[in-house]
């Protein structure tokens, strides 16, 4: 892999003739995805903005032009009008303000007065390379010109250190009141959310304090991407700790997770009623980001980075090229947990039925198992002979599943973990596989439980075994994602 110094990181994009021979490169790689958003040169990593205006869904994600590494972010734009067929729209937010000279880093969307308004940190060092972290904001017009305020709406605060990132900006209807968090850590080390306020969206923002969250003092180092959510009837506060050992994640440190509860504004309070949750019991989910105005009381739609901190994907990274987003999802309430469901529109998706008898894999497809009881072992992604792939076991003495991807050719993350098992409530009824060019997806009984991973598979591996495969159905997916090169 090249070593990046800090000038090819943080050099500004002046032409997209910089990166055309670079987008050439990578859309012939056979691990370019059919139907997830994916970067058009270089690396993607967590997705912002996400929003409903006019008819039609705006998403953005964090974009480094120039290779599969961190270094100097923009925020670059996709359209849609089912949430499964998207377009590129090009770039955004530049970081060409004193404010944000080092990265447009991450943040939401609101609109009001008919148009969009994007909240984002501003990532600013100075000569000695010290970091301060602002909160700005873009005025999106309905014709795709971009207004950038002159100045921050805030600073940082001095009381944190200087990680304060990924303004999450909520109208509470009630207060008539609008409030941003921000994603923050202690001088101690640890994880917290702060709260700003102000009765207008673009001034007059004032620091309200420190979120309470009762039970949650000393977890983890830092609290990234917040957000919270109200679904039927309840309160979900969706945040990713870093730097924790959770139960069960194996070495996994970033994760990507919730509490169910209870806010008041007032007191500044978030009462758990229960403990935090994961969000994605997969290998590679992260930065999670809900549409922001749904307005259905029972649910909300929510798309991920299908990557992690500190890791590498070597196998597009030496293409010149990472990451990618998650499907989007619905959530909805289930008894105490979080339910993640594919979008019913999906399903539109379906080109043609395979005959399962082949047992071979569309590059693209989408695979749905039932289960009428007992365990059950499935492995997808193998070869021919049956040898390697990935393992889905589902063990009917311990009600649990286990998603093991160490049999394939391609391995990465391996010190963080191959395997992971989730005990299952209900036991297991139904699985619902997307398979992309490298990517699975793994829906578990309508949503009980939900496994992401990148997965890279040779020519060799687009074969399946399965103990009764009498109750197996495969689509070929069309495409639905569009890779044309647009800067």
């Amino acid at each position: 892999m090249k070593e990046w110094s800090r000038a090819e990181r943080y050099r500004m994009l002046r032409d997209k003739s910089e990166v055309e021979d670079l987008h050439k490169q990578i859309a012939a790689s056979p691990y370019r995805q059919t139907f997830h958003i994916q970067p058009v040169t270089g690396l993607l990593n967590d997705p912002n903005g996400f929003i409903t205006h006019n008819g039609e869904w705006h998403l953005f994600y964090q974009w480094f032009p120039f290779g599969p590494v961190h270094g100097l972010k923009y925020w670059y734009h996709v359209m849609s009008w089912d949430l499964v067929t998207w377009k590129n729209m090009g770039v955004c937010i530049r970081p060409d303000m004193y404010y944000d000279n080092r990265g447009a880093y991450s943040g939401s969307a609101f609109p009001t007065d008919g148009k969009i308004y994007l909240y984002y940190t501003g990532n600013h060092r100075d000569e000695d390379w010290t970091r301060i972290p602002y909160t700005c904001l873009v005025k999106l017009n309905d014709d795709g010109t971009v207004e950038k305020y002159t100045e921050p709406l805030f600073g940082p605060n001095p009381d944190y250190t200087e990680h304060q990132r990924d303004p999450k900006v909520i109208f509470d209807e009630k207060l008539h009141r609008y409030y941003i968090l921000i994603g923050a850590q202690r001088k101690d080390k640890t994880g917290c959310i702060l709260v700003y306020s102000s009765y207008h969206h673009n001034r007059g923002w004032h620091f309200q304090g420190e979120l309470k969250v009762p039970g949650f003092d000393n977890f983890g180092s830092m609290w990234e991407c917040p957000s919270i959510e109200h679904i039927g009837g309840k309160d979900v506060l969706i945040f990713c700790p870093q730097h924790i050992h959770i139960e069960g994640r194996g070495n996994q440190e970033n994760h990507n997770g919730y509490i169910i509860g209870n806010m008041n504004w007032g007191s500044l309070t978030f009462t758990p009623e229960g403990s935090f949750h994961v969000l994605d019991f997969g290998f590679d989910s992260y930065a999670a980001e809900c549409a922001a105005n749904l307005k259905d009381p029972n649910k909300a739609v929510l798309v991920a980075w299908m990557g992690k901190p500190d890791s590498l994907y070597p196998v597009t990274d030496e293409e010149g090229w990472s990451g990618c987003l998650t499907l989007p999802r619905e959530l909805s309430i289930r008894g105490r947990r979080l339910i993640q469901t594919p979008l019913p529109q999906l399903r539109n998706l379906r080109k043609k039925e395979v005959d399962p008898a082949l047992m071979t894999l569309p590059e693209a497809c989408e695979m749905e198992d039932m289960n009428d009881g007992g365990s059950h072992h499935i492995k997808i992604l193998c070869k021919e002979n049956g040898t390697g792939g990935i393992d889905i076991l589902y063990d009917d003495s311990t009600r649990a599943i286990t998603i093991d991807r160490s049999g394939l050719t391609n391995r990465f993350n391996v010190s963080r973990g191959e395997a992971i098992t989730r005990p299952l409530e209900n036991g297991l009824k139904m699985l619902r596989i997307f398979i992309d060019k490298s990517s699975v997806e793994i829906f578990v009984n309508d949503g009980d439980a939900v496994f992401s991973t990148r997965a890279f598979p040779t020519p060799e591996e687009h074969h399946f075994i399965l103990n009764d495969r009498s109750q197996i159905k495969i689509w070929t997916l069309r495409p639905s994602v569009n890779d044309d090169f647009v800067i």
